[in-house]
């Protein structure tokens, strides 16, 4: 379940609509994913716009180790660099 948009930072629908097809695909097999994506990037958003420490994160997060882990893979793969073009 998705946690509902309460952050300025939290993107709207056609922010994401945007953003979506930009991350990578998700681990084929295994389990599926715990956190929506959409919760994971407005989790790094806030962090990037606010300037707060990863442990400073709202609890309404997802869990820090969790959006830090997405942000490090996701810088890895240069993936942040696509949606900021």
């Amino acid at each position: 379940m998705s946690r509902q948009s309460c952050y300025p930072s939290d993107l709207t629908d056609d922010e994401w609509a945007l953003v979506e097809p930009l991350l990578p695909a998700a681990g084929s097999g295994g389990r599926s994913e715990k956190h929506p994506r959409r919760d994971i990037v407005d989790a790094i958003v806030y962090v990037v716009r606010t300037g707060c420490a990863w442990r400073q994160l709202p609890a309404d997060f997802p869990p820090w180790q969790t959006v830090y882990w997405y942000f490090v893979r996701w810088e890895k793969q240069r993936v942040t660099l696509r949606i900021l073009d």
